[in-house]
């Protein structure tokens, strides 16, 4: 049968329209580029596969610097989401994160709404078969009724490249339950050249709400009033429900011990690595067998459904076990599920075998991004999908990608982890990853990005304006509590007893009494008011930078000399096979990573200190050699 070619060539082809293609079809348009974006279903953009949730420890922080760069993900869930929640409260800014239960229904549709109205983007409904490469530069993709050509592609598969879904002792062939998968175009990735390899991921049951005893559980409230994620938004409208807490018990963990060979990870019939952080139930049983319980957050799927997510409880078990199980659980004695729980193994690529601009070393032009580079969670995939689709259209521009590094953004920690160390099982983001997060906080993701969002033109008047405002007036606070200064008076005096803080002995200013741990802003501006109200988010910033200025200057120290070896460039076409005195390791892993620093190269598993300072010395001489050339 002969093959039709559509009559357009793209600017971009996107691949995939979960969370990493939806942000980079988005941020490729708004940039100007002319946009596809292939989807295996138009009914299930942005499906929220498993946990009907954004945001989380760390998570949270990569929404806010989504949305500083100009990203959909914090709008849309400020428009549809019913619980949200700061979490951390109670320890330092550095690890406070945002969390919001969606919607689930109303997130997919809001955002197929964005997406089908935002200029210069297409979105149609096909499976990707195979890629054109020419030359060793994509061209575009073929799908099963059509060729589609393009200047970029970038693929955002998910969890659909021959996706196999696992129940018990039942597998069947589906990128998630219910949907086919994609089972060729792995294929035609290896036959590129790449490494492909195999991950395996999980989702617990979803059940009737009406079938369960929410008085047996501990409810958890949303925060009231809801602080929204996005940077422009005012306030959120959706209405707000609490989510319960209950726990698994001995009966529970008898059952899934006397079980363990009909589950699919147990059996055998699973061979991929699962996330070591998000553990299946049975998982937890048989690596914690002193933990008495382990808990399960029971969560809506949204306001117009009964439906529940019971988070904590994946599992490939069978679902008469899976049954049983709920059951031993307080509050889920008459449980029904809707949805069974399953494991599902997938095909990825090694995100070695990228640059950091996430387009591949093999194929000039294409890019990957989101779970085919071994991530998981939905924050993940759309931080990679907004990098990507920026320098999809930075490539065809024919300017130098944009590279987060590990001291701007927890995107640029994830991304250099990818590509710098790899993964061999579903990579996930932490607070902990991050070397500099005490400067990486979720409140200031837009001092640190949104320029860059500006200069990109992914960023409106509207939002600019209103960053530039939030800027002007915390440097004027700022310079306020610095210029005020207090005497030790009996009227001062007075006033720090009411505050419940010493007495000062000397002058002093307001700078530096809120460096005090028991004084708070909202006392210095109750006390001595500023001219005008401030919003709040320039409150807590104000407060953020004076209490912690000491350790934050400390880490803009560490940052300088990081930056340093970022500088060191190495040249692509440096050859590392003639580096005498480094390990055969360093060589090895050398020669394929082809860091583009010496901070990077710093940070790859098996290259010592003692390899890198030879390495510095035979980077120097090879460029006075060239430089004589």
């Amino acid at each position: 049968m002969r093959m039709i070619t559509y009559d357009k060539i793209y600017d971009v082809i996107v691949v995939g329209a979960g969370h990493a293609g939806c942000e980079a079809a988005l941020a490729a348009a708004r940039m100007g580029a002319e946009v596809l974006l292939l989807t295996i279903s138009l009914d299930t953009i942005a499906q929220m596969s498993c946990n009907p949730a954004i945001g989380g420890l760390a998570k949270g922080q990569l929404v806010k610097e989504i949305d500083a760069l100009g990203g959909e993900m914090a709008k849309n869930i400020d428009k549809t989401g019913i619980h949200f929640r700061l979490l951390n409260t109670k320890k330092g800014p550095a690890v406070r994160s945002s969390r919001a239960q969606a919607d689930k229904k109303l997130y997919h549709v809001e955002m197929k709404r964005t997406i089908e109205e935002q200029k210069k983007l297409e979105v149609k409904q096909e499976v990707v078969e195979d890629l054109i490469v020419e030359d060793g530069r994509v061209k575009g993709v073929i799908t099963k009724t059509c060729a589609f050509l393009g200047r970029t592609v970038i693929l955002t598969t998910g969890t659909f490249l021959k996706g196999l879904i696992h129940i018990g002792d039942t597998s069947f062939v589906g990128g998630r339950l219910g949907e086919p998968s994609a089972e060729n175009l792995s294929d035609a990735l290896r036959r590129l050249g790449f490494e492909i390899g195999r991950l395996k991921t999980g989702t617990p049951p979803r059940v009737n709400a009406k079938s369960i005893d929410f008085k047996a559980m501990t409810i958890q409230y949303p925060d009231d009033p809801p602080r929204p994620f996005s940077f422009s938004t005012d306030r959120v409208d959706r209405p707000q429900v609490p989510c319960y807490l209950t726990y698994t018990n001995e009966r529970t963990h008898e059952i899934i011990r006397r079980n363990l060979k009909r589950s699919a990870r147990f059996s055998g019939r699973i061979k991929s690595v699962g996330p070591r952080y998000c553990p299946s139930i049975e998982d937890k049983i048989v690596r914690f067998p002193d933990k008495e319980r382990h808990q399960i957050f029971v969560e809506p799927e949204g306001l117009d459904t009964l439906e529940i997510y019971l988070n904590g409880i994946s599992t490939s078990m069978p679902v008469d076990v899976q049954v049983e199980m709920l059951r031993t659980i307080p509050g889920l004695e008459r449980v029904e599920i809707m949805r069974p729980a399953y494991a599902i193994e997938y095909d990825f690529a090694p995100p070695t075998q990228l640059k950091p601009s996430l387009e591949t070393k093999l194929v000039e032009g294409l890019f990957f991004a989101g779970q085919i580079n071994g991530t998981s969670g939905y924050e993940e995939a759309a931080a990679q999908g907004i990098i990507a689709g920026i320098n999809a259209v930075l490539k065809i521009r024919g300017e130098e990608p944009l590279i987060l590094d590990r001291s701007q953004a927890y995107i640029g920690v994830l991304i250099d982890d990818l590509v710098t160390k790899g993964t061999d099982e579903p990579y996930r983001m932490f607070t902990s990853r991050a070397e500099y997060r005490l400067v990486l906080r979720e409140d200031n993701a837009d001092l640190r990005l949104m320029e860059i969002g500006r200069r990109l033109g992914l960023i409106d008047d509207e939002t600019y304006a209103r960053f530039s405002m939030k800027k002007r007036l915390i440097a004027q606070e700022m310079e306020r509590l610095q210029e005020i200064k207090l005497y030790p008076n009996p009227e001062t005096q007075q006033i720090m007893k009411e505050m419940g803080t010493a007495p000062i002995s000397q002058p002093m200013t307001l700078r530096d009494l809120l460096k005090r741990p028991e004084v708070s802003y909202r006392m210095i501006e109750r006390f001595f008011p500023p001219s005008q109200e401030m919003p709040w988010q320039v409150k807590e910033q104000v407060e953020i930078q004076v209490k912690y200025e000491g350790y934050i200057r400390r880490q803009e120290e560490q940052i300088k000399q990081f930056r340093k070896m970022e500088r060191m460039i190495i040249p692509p076409e440096f050859d590392y096979s003639k580096v005498k005195g480094i390990s055969n390791e360093a060589r090895e892993k050398l020669s394929r990573i082809k860091p583009r620093s010496i901070g990077q190269a710093s940070r790859i598993s098996g290259v010592s200190p003692a390899d890198i300072s030879i390495l510095m010395i035979a980077l120097e001489a090879w460029k006075r050699r060239m430089n004589r050339e």
